[in-house]
C-alpha cells in the first residue's frame, strides 16, 4: 500500500485468502510480497517463533493462537516461493539497499524511536515533536512495522514513515534506530 500499487479491497481480500489475522508477523509481509508479486528479501534471525517472546507483553495476548501458524507457515515458505533467510543485517546494508532506490520494511521497537523531523500538534501528526519519541512510550515493547525510503549521508539519518499514517515522514539518527530494531522482540 506504501507504494500505491494496490486499494484497499485488493489488499484486504488478500489478507483474508492468505487467513492473515489482526496479529501480523514479519513473515506474514514476505507472503503478502510474494502474493503481489514483490520481489523483495526477507531476513530474520529466527526461523520461526522464539518461545521466549510469550513472556513480552507486547506478544501475550496472540501467542498461544499465533505461534503455530506461524511456525506452520515459516515451514512451508520454500514450498511457497517466500524466500526467507536467517541472517543478521548491518544498518549499512540497509543503507546500500535504500540507495539502489529501494525501500525497507523494518520491524521497531517504536517505544524508543525518536522522530527529529517535523512540527506541529501531537494530535495533527503520526509521531511527536522534534527530539521526542514517536507512537506511544511505554516501557514494553511496542512492534511497529516502519517504512525507510532512504537516508541523509551527511547528517547520518534515516528517514522512516509509519504506514498507518499515509505520508507523515520522519527522521531519526543510526544510533536510535539501532536501539528500536535491535530490541528484543523485534
Amino acid at each position: 500500500r506504501y507504494l500505491g500499487q494496490l486499494d484497499d479491497n485488493e489488499f484486504e481480500s488478500a489478507l483474508q485468502e492468505l487467513r492473515l489475522t489482526r496479529s501480523i508477523w514479519t513473515i506474514d509481509l514476505a507472503y503478502l510480497m510474494r502474493h503481489f508479486g514483490v520481489r523483495h528479501r526477507f531476513c530474520t534471525q529466527t526461523l520461526g517463533v522464539d518461545k521466549g517472546y510469550k513472556t513480552q507483553s507486547f506478544y501475550r495476548k496472540h501467542f498461544d493462537t499465533e505461534e503455530a501458524r506461524v511456525n506452520q507457515v515459516f515451514a512451508q515458505a520454500k514450498a511457497c516461493k517466500v524466500p526467507v533467510e536467517k541472517c543478521t543485517v548491518s544498518v549499512q546494508d540497509i543503507q546500500e539497499h535504500l540507495a539502489q532506490g529501494h525501500v525497507a520494511i523494518v520491524l521497531v521497537n517504536s517505544g524508543v524511536l525518536h522522530c527529529d523531523l517535523g512540527s506541529g500538534p501531537v494530535a495533527y501528526r503520526c509521531f511527536a515533536p522534534s527530539g521526542r519519541r514517536c507512537f506511544c512510550r511505554t516501557p514494553d515493547l511496542q512492534g511497529r512495522f516502519t517504512v525507510l525510503p532512504g537516508y541523509n549521508r551527511a547528517t547520518g539519518c534515516l528517514f522512516y514513515n509509519n504506514p498507518a499514517c499515509a505520508d507523515q515522514m520522519c527522521s531519526t539518527s543510526i544510533r536510535n534506530f539501532e536501539e528500536a530494531r535491535t530490541t528484543y522482540g523485534t
